[in-house]
């Protein structure tokens, strides 16, 4: 069986614990808490006849990196970016984090979540931001922690990813 550290990335509050809590163990609480350092969770999930332990290292959100936090990329094989579809800024945090952590793990393979698809009517992304990213070979997934939509489909994309597939 092989292991894979995937690193989840974001601002504050965009929902990173949430899809990880709605993969692992399929469950979405509305109470917000914030994550502190980080939390690791892991799931065995199966791509093309191969089973492939993802352990998830859900860090603090962050509207910037620091020197700890990098330290906390190194290894990982692919990086799950997460902005808030409520939120504009989200998305930039989101592109510069990936700038950022390119430098400690050029290697890893990368998806973008946009987050939060439940409140599409509050949405302040477009398509136009999905079509930009996809042009310049972003993986963007629209999901939601809330309904689960994207959710498996994120990280079986970044699994393929990391195996090659």
């Amino acid at each position: 069986m092989m292991q894979k550290k995937v690193c989840m990335l974001g601002a504050f509050a965009v929902g990173k614990t949430s899809l990880v809590r709605r993969f692992v163990e399929s469950i979405f609480s509305e109470a917000y808490h914030t994550t502190i350092g980080v939390k690791i969770d892991k799931k065995v999930i199966r791509v093309d006849e191969q089973d492939v332990t993802m352990i998830l290292w859900d860090l603090a959100g962050h509207d910037g990196l620091e020197h700890l936090r990098m330290t906390y990329l190194k290894g990982a094989s692919g990086l799950l970016l997460v902005a808030d579809g409520t939120r504009r800024e989200t998305l930039a945090t989101a592109i510069a984090i990936q700038e950022e952590a390119k430098q400690v793990t050029p290697s890893a393979s990368f998806v973008l979540a946009i987050n939060k698809s439940d409140l599409m009517d509050e949405w302040e992304l477009d398509s136009r931001e999905q079509t930009e990213l996809a042009a310049r070979g972003w993986k963007v997934i629209v999901t939601s922690a809330k309904t689960g939509d994207g959710i498996e489909q994120s990280f079986e994309s970044l699994a393929r990813s990391m195996l090659g597939a």
